[in-house]
């Protein structure tokens, strides 16, 4: 290679260009929800072969994690953002290797700051190398965790007053609420709303799971919650979870009620059905498992026809059982037409 002024060298061009290269600062993305230590290889080979390795007020576990590996951090909580940047730019001179790790908050400032130091170094030599590494990633369902934790400070000494006053009993009125307007926001097909609702019915969900883990005999949260719908869904799909043949949805069905009945050990045939449903969709519960578990028990479900009440309610039981017959949710079926009713009556038309 011949260099300005006609001299020549023998240095490859790249390695003449390598010593100017002055470092490589690492900047460590990772998932505030996941566990300390659960790193992805090139991170766990970036904080290994660091020179240098600088966080701002680390989450609890991580410094336990890191020091397990060999990794000693040097914490900048207390040094401003600009001066943050600096150090970084300052450890990786002489060609090494700095790895900032990423705060949970996303460290707001510090990638402007970093550029206008890079941007001044630049003037005068080649700055460092910069490289964006991504740590970790959320994992399907880990902003549940989110939830908890927001539920968790709404709850506890210094949160939200009304929130720390609730209780089962009073929570109920919610509870029913959003599972109607779910309800809704499915027959409407409306999807950013039934998004939006879901999310309400999940925070009654949460509500009192948290609520229950005050309970001061048997309390109980949202871990334990999750156990248990996740152990009944294993037992009940023998089909997927085990070796019983269900080639159809109705084989599905009939398993799913012969575990079901060995594990309640219901004493009456009603039992299990709660008597807050709305009246339409209780009677076609109560007659489907007339149908299925004591037949001949039907004529008990039949009210007295003698007084007008008795009347009207053999005439609204009877469209129960035609709506059995078509495979039609009666309850379903009747909020429709008058969702339908609405729009016609009080709709731009109306």
């Amino acid at each position: 290679m011949t260099q300005p002024g006609g001299e020549r060298t023998d240095e490859p061009v790249g390695e003449a260009l390598d010593a100017h290269v002055d470092g490589r600062v690492v900047i460590l993305v990772t998932s505030p929800r996941v566990a300390p230590g659960l790193l992805s290889w090139p991170a766990w080979e970036a904080l290994t072969e660091a020179g240098t390795v600088l966080a701002a007020g680390l989450e609890p576990g991580w410094p336990e994690a890191l020091a397990d590996a060999g990794v000693a951090v040097e914490d900048l909580a207390d040094v401003p953002v600009a001066e943050r940047a600096g150090r970084l730019l300052e450890a990786s001179d002489g060609g090494r290797t700095v790895v900032w790790l990423g705060s949970p908050d996303g460290d707001p400032g510090l990638t402007d700051a970093l550029a206008e130091h890079l941007t001044r170094r630049a003037v005068a030599s080649r700055p460092p190398e910069v490289e964006l590494v991504t740590g970790s990633h959320d994992v399907p369902g880990s902003r549940l965790l989110d939830l908890v934790a927001v539920m968790d400070t709404l709850r506890s000494p210094g949160g939200c007053p009304w929130d720390a006053e609730q209780t089962h009993e009073s929570l109920l009125p919610y509870l029913l609420e959003e599972s109607h307007e779910v309800m809704e926001a499915v027959e409407l097909g409306d999807r950013a709303h039934l998004r939006e609702e879901l999310g309400d019915l999940l925070l009654q969900v949460a509500f009192h799971a948290r609520v229950a883990q005050e309970h001061p005999a048997e309390p109980f949260g949202i871990d334990e919650v999750a156990a248990g719908i996740v152990a009944k869904l294993v037992s009940r799909h023998p089909h997927v979870f085990a070796d019983v043949d269900a080639g159809t949805a109705d084989e599905v069905e009939r398993n799913w009620e012969t575990i079901k009945a060995a594990e309640k050990q219901r004493t009456g045939v009603f039992e299990g059905i709660p008597a807050a449903l709305p009246a339409l969709a209780r009677a076609q519960k109560m007659l489907g498992r007339v149908e299925k578990q004591r037949p001949a028990a039907a004529a008990d479900v039949e009210p007295d026809p003698g007084t007008p009440q008795g009347r009207v309610a053999a005439d609204l039981l009877a469209v129960v059982r035609a709506a059995r017959s078509e495979g039609v949710d009666a309850e379903a079926a009747l909020r429709a037409a008058l969702n339908q009713a609405v729009a016609r009556v009080d709709g731009p038309a109306g």
